[in-house]
C-alpha cells in the first residue's frame, strides 16, 4: 500500500476512540473479528467479516468514509468513497488491548 489515491482524507479528524471495542456488539452482547475506528469521530465498529457489519453500518449512516485499522500491529486505512486501502505515514497508529 503507497500513499492514498483517497480524495477524503481532508475529513479525517484528531480522534479518541469510542471504546476498546465494537460499540454496538458490546451494547447488545454481540461478538466481533476485527474492529475498524472511524477516522471522522473516534466511533469503533466491527469489520465486514463480522456479522453485523458496524463499521460499514457508521459509514452508511454517517458518511464518514475512512477507517483505520484498530487492531494491534496494523496502521493501514481504508476509504469507503474510493474503496481503497492505504496507510498515512505521518499519522497514529490505534488498537485495542
Amino acid at each position: 500500500m503507497t500513499q492514498p489515491a483517497c480524495t477524503h482524507l481532508d475529513q479525517a479528524a484528531d480522534v479518541t476512540p469510542s471504546g476498546n471495542g465494537c460499540v454496538e456488539c458490546l451494547a447488545s452482547g454481540g461478538r466481533w473479528v476485527h474492529l475498524r475506528m472511524c477516522m471522522s469521530c473516534g466511533h469503533v465498529g466491527c469489520c465486514d467479516s463480522s456479522e453485523h457489519k458496524h463499521a460499514t453500518a457508521h459509514f452508511h449512516a454517517d458518511d464518514h468514509p475512512l477507517v483505520q485499522s484498530y487492531e494491534p500491529g496494523e496502521d493501514w486505512w481504508w476509504c469507503y468513497q474510493d474503496n481503497v486501502a492505504f496507510r498515512v505515514a505521518t499519522a497514529p497508529s490505534y488498537s485495542h488491548t
